[in-house]
């Protein structure tokens, strides 16, 4: 994103400098009048929304629950979506596209699939003035669109594996609290959708995509999730099962579903009537797998990472790895340090790092450290006269502050052992605030107390959808109702251990608790 954006009305009017051409004053902001109104401890909601639109993630929109996302949020999507591209593309997946639009018959297929999406399905009723015949919905995901080519399209063995993906858009209207990223009623997404001959081929894909989730919300996003499998209850509506990463914000004491890998089974080919003729001849249904991540990682990302000061963005993900700033003092050579800042930049970007300059004159250079580290830059250089005469570069970093001065001639690999350390450190500050969220019970009195305290509640339960409904109705309350967030793949023994609700022998270990 360029750094070279103009002012928004009121600003730039208070402070007044000598112009770098001497004799003419030129206004010079210098108060930062960036600062966010509201503490990420004291109001997270609003502190949230607040750090959305100020660090130009997105701007609000007039028609609620849609965002306009801005390219700072674009060249988040970009990255993530070039790294999991490629990675399916190695695993012959490929990419196509099919229509926003859904007949009602089409999507009325599959009852316990409608029965799901159905309140939140948006239908267009009109053409001009006049009403159309049959209403058409707009997709809220592509099963149903997608579903009856796969018949057309699947006859026998050698038509088998069919891996197709898109990256797409879907609307889901039907909510009331709608929240940047989150839950909004348009969002970005990927959707993979697959058909296989066999069972074990599908459930090895169903990890497979999802550990590239894994990696999304690890690598690339510094968010520690938790793999695991959905109850009955929470699992996709239609699917067979259901396998997800959960991550957790610990100042709301919320889960949050990162992201899902599901194999749908065969339900969908029975309804769809996907079937092939096998090696021997036979007719035979096929197993079909569904999986995707959306924008809502991006919101995930501002929650886990984000600060009183604004974004702190994680630098493989960043539009700007690196600012470059010049400190001009009066009387210093003004244009040697504004040389001297591009060169810097044309060297870093050389090496293969995003950088910028900002290099505008109407700011102050502090008011400029407030505005990119509202936009969460991951490192600001600063070049004054001392730097210049001394051959050097002062580095800041965003997550902690720490400064250090750096020889320009060593400032490519010392810069790129700072990103490497900022993003390992904010993946491993996350992980230790996560961590400490996490409270292991075996009892109704204990899970009660550390709902309260806002935990990710680690409990044994006996499986049973009625005890999981039982949970939920007693704990609903004005922050929601808790329940299960995924069984994890890495389960603790069980032996000797009875369910925290029922005393009944515990049939796997759960995560439980309120969720967005």
């Amino acid at each position: 994103m360029a750094s070279g954006e103009g002012k928004k009305s009121g600003e730039g009017k208070k402070a007044n400098a000598n112009a770098k051409g001497g004799g003419k004053k030129k206004e010079v902001k210098k108060e930062t009048g960036l600062g966010l109104s509201y503490k990420k401890e004291e109001n997270f909601g609003e502190w949230y929304s607040e750090v959305c639109v100020n660090g130009e993630m997105i701007e609000y929109y007039d028609i609620s629950g849609c965002y306009i996302l801005r390219p700072w949020t674009m060249a988040v999507w970009e990255t993530m979506q070039t790294f999991f591209d490629a990675e399916i593309k190695k695993m012959k997946i490929k990419n196509c596209y099919f229509p926003l639009f859904v007949s009602p018959g089409v999507l009325q297929k599959e009852k316990d699939h409608i029965e799901g999406f159905a309140p939140e399905v948006a239908w267009v009723t009109k053409s001009g003035q006049s009403d159309l015949e049959v209403p058409i919905a707009i997709r809220p995901t592509s099963e149903t669109v997608m579903y009856p080519y796969y018949s057309k399209w699947i006859r026998g063995h050698r038509d088998l594996p069919l891996r197709l993906n898109q990256w797409c858009n879907v609307v889901r209207w039907e909510f009331s609290h709608p929240t940047p990223f989150i839950r909004s009623r348009e969002f970005l997404w990927q959707e993979g959708h697959t058909a296989f001959a066999t069972k074990e081929e599908a459930d090895k894909e169903v990890l497979e995509i999802l550990e590239l989730y894994r990696r999304i919300y690890e690598e690339y996003l510094a968010i520690p999730v938790i793999k695991g499998k959905k109850s009955e209850m929470e699992k996709f509506a239609g699917g067979f099962y259901t396998t997800s990463v959960e991550a957790f914000i610990p100042n709301t004491g919320r889960g949050i579903q990162g992201a899902t890998s599901h194999c749908l089974g065969q339900n969908f080919a029975k309804m769809f009537d996907i079937t092939f003729e096998n090696e021997k001849g036979e007719k035979a249904m096929v197993w079909q797998n569904s999986w995707a991540y959306s924008t809502r990682t991006i919101g995930v990302m501002v929650m886990v990472h984000g600060d009183d000061k604004g974004l702190v963005m994680p630098p493989k993900v960043a539009s700007v790895q690196i600012i470059v700033v010049p400190v001009p003092f009066k009387d210093a050579d003004t244009q040697a340090i504004f040389d001297a800042c591009d060169a810097t930049v044309n060297t870093l970007n050389e090496a293969g790092f995003r950088a910028e300059a900002d290099l505008r004159d109407n700011y102050s250079p502090g008011w400029k450290y407030s505005h990119w580290e509202m936009k969460g830059v991951p490192l600001r250089i600063e070049i004054g006269p001392k730097d210049l005469a001394n051959k050097q570069a002062r580095a800041v970093r965003r997550d902690n502050s720490a400064k250090i001065d750096i020889p320009i001639v060593n400032l490519v690999e010392q810069v790129k052992d700072m990103l490497d350390n900022i993003q390992q450190n904010l993946f491993d500050v996350a992980k230790q605030k996560r961590d400490a969220c996490i409270k292991t019970v075996r009892t109704w009195d204990e899970f009660i107390e550390a709902l309260g305290q806002k935990k990710m509640i680690l409990a044994p339960w006996c499986d049973e959808m009625e005890v999981e409904k039982d949970v939920k109705a007693r704990t609903k309350g004005e922050t929601g109702a808790a329940k299960t967030l995924c069984a994890p793949f890495d389960q603790p023994d069980l032996e000797g251990v009875n369910c925290f609700v029922t005393g009944k022998p515990a049939k796997k270990w759960s995560y439980w608790g309120r969720s967005y």
